[in-house]
């Protein structure tokens, strides 16, 4: 990809901004005819000309007639209000470039988009000028990264004064084409930002390992840093189908509500845990909530559960925020340094040495050992939907105090169409557990019943695609599910570099609603005890 910061173009940084590329004319369309005056003759003593309308009828004639840069209007002005003056103008092609000022209303009352600003009703003169002055010099640099791209030509400036709404609204109302390339410059270290747009439609977005909304979206937070948007023809798929006027709205909504609830949200370095065994979650359905309480089997930082999850950052957080005061999760307040992390992360593994604790064991000795005729040890049944899903689960097995593998098991002599038992783990205070292989094929339909009659569980063992797999399964499921006291779990073995994509997730809604899919990863730098005692603390009766 050709590195739109280098070779030939302008950079904004250095050039000054043509004060006249703007129609500077403001039009003052407010109610209160006495503001108006006052506020009239302050622009014109700052050098600003302006023309004034009692209401809205009257400022939208004199819009369309003279095309202002800047319109500032009462938020309730008469006749026609400030929200429905600013649609009109906005759909229209002479009048869609005009920047808006609104007075008063509520935060966001008055439809303020990319480069609008809106200030309270009691704000003084002064107040309303400097705004007014800002508004027009961001209009200048605006207008100056608008010609050098229709000229053709790279153009590089400083995000802290054009931001990226601008950009991305800019591009939009011309139909722009090119990569638009972000570099941040705060303390924090991040990587690069890519935005390809083609006839104005952003089609997708990258920064780092996280991709298209979601990327975007983050990228809408960079208020430090510099642009460089090289025009030319994108011939790469789209990716992102939402138009570029709704995630310009969504991604400033996500921004506003970020720094307004930023003390509430969890730190990004902080730890974060569930609270909750696995078992007693509540039946959550929505999405958002159900991945992220995947992710918490799998990761123990707050950074981590944000950037594997498909949803935007702020959502995330919002999520992890509700959780920790429903008391389901615990978020640390003290950011952790990624060393100290790392420690703790192994710390964990090694006191925690057993994998049941002690109200666990005792349901399993009273499970084990109730009435004439029980088992002698609780016997989970094994099921791979691909011959290597097996060999792994036993890797992750063999790593833990007490287990044991039989030899055919420890000599990878097991087969898919084997039926026997694969290994043994004493659990301690008299629970074993037996782990017995049995094959998904149909020919051994007939024994699936009997196989599973007085089984603690059965675990469906998956390789790949999650829904592809469980259809391998799903006959052996049905079937097994049926018994008395069954108790069915599905566990996606991942690889390393593998993951779950958000495709996968929604597909199989189904068994995250069940409460029955686990993510297992099988080159994981997590001691085995810690991958595997999520899982088994479900199977506990």
């Amino acid at each position: 990809m050709a590195d739109p910061r280098k070779g030939p173009g302008k950079d904004l940084r250095q050039e000054s901004p043509d004060l006249e590329s703007v129609n500077r004319l403001v039009l003052i369309a407010d109610g209160n005819t006495g503001r108006g005056r006052r506020l009239a003759a302050a622009c014109e003593r700052a050098g600003v000309p302006c023309v004034t309308g009692p209401h809205g009828a009257a400022a939208l004639e004199m819009a369309l007639s003279e095309r202002p840069g800047l319109v500032v209007a009462q938020v309730d002005l008469p006749l026609v209000d400030a929200p429905k003056l600013a649609e009109i103008l906005r759909a229209n092609p002479r009048t869609r470039r005009s920047r808006f000022l609104f007075l008063g209303g509520e935060s966001g009352a008055g439809s303020a988009g990319p480069g609008d600003l809106q200030l309270p009703a009691a704000a003084d003169t002064d107040s309303i000028v400097r705004a007014i002055e800002e508004l027009i010099g961001r209009q200048d640099r605006l207008d100056a990264v608008d010609r050098a791209a229709a000229e053709g030509e790279p153009v590089q400036g400083d995000l802290a004064l054009v931001g990226l709404p601008d950009l991305l609204s800019m591009f939009q109302v011309n139909r722009a084409s090119g990569r638009l390339r972000l570099d941040y410059a705060g303390e924090e270290e991040r990587p690069p930002g890519v935005i390809l747009i083609r006839d104005g439609d952003v089609l997708q977005a990258e920064t780092g390992a996280t991709s298209n909304e979601k990327a975007l979206f983050r990228l809408f937070a960079w208020r430090q840093g510099s642009f460089a948007f090289e025009p030319g023809t994108i011939d790469e798929p789209a990716f992102i189908a939402t138009t570029t006027r709704l995630l310009i709205q969504e991604g400033m909504r996500q921004v506003e509500e970020w720094d307004r609830l930023s003390t509430k949200l969890p730190p990004l370095d902080a730890r974060v845990k569930l609270r909750l065994r696995s078992g007693d979650l509540p039946n959550i359905v929505h999405p958002l909530t159900q991945e992220v309480l995947l992710l918490l089997e799998l990761y123990s930082s707050v950074r981590e559960v944000v950037d594997h999850c498909s949803f935007p950052d702020y959502q995330v957080l919002r999520t992890l925020a509700t959780l920790d005061d429903r008391e389901i999760v615990e978020v640390g307040r003290v950011p952790v340094p990624s060393s100290v992390q790392a420690h703790s992360e192994d710390a964990d593994a090694g006191d925690l040495h057993a994998l049941f604790n002690d109200a666990q064991l005792r349901r399993l000795q009273e499970w084990i050992g109730t009435g004439p005729g029980e088992p002698p040890a609780a016997k989970l049944i094994v099921a791979g939907s691909d011959p290597e899903a097996l060999p792994d689960f036993a890797f992750l097995l063999s790593g833990i105090p007490g287990a044991v593998l039989t030899p055919r098991m420890r000599e990878g002599r097991v087969r898919p169409n084997d039926l026997e038992t694969i290994g043994t783990l004493d659990a301690g205070s008299g629970v074993r557990l037996e782990f017995v292989h049995v094959p998904r094929s149909e020919l051994f339909a007939p024994i699936w019943a009997l196989a599973g009659h007085r089984a603690l569980g059965t675990l469906f063992l998956l390789n790949g695609r999650v829904a592809e797999a469980a259809d391998r399964v799903a006959p052996m499921a049905e079937v097994l599910s049926d018994l008395p006291r069954a108790r069915t779990f599905h566990v996606a073995m991942l690889r390393k570099g593998e993951r779950i994509s958000p495709d996968e997730l929604r597909e199989n809604l189904t068994l995250i609603d069940e409460a029955s899919l686990f993510l297992l990863p099988v080159e994981s730098a997590k001691a085995p005890i810690a991958l595997l005692r999520g899982l088994f603390s479900r199977v506990v009766p």
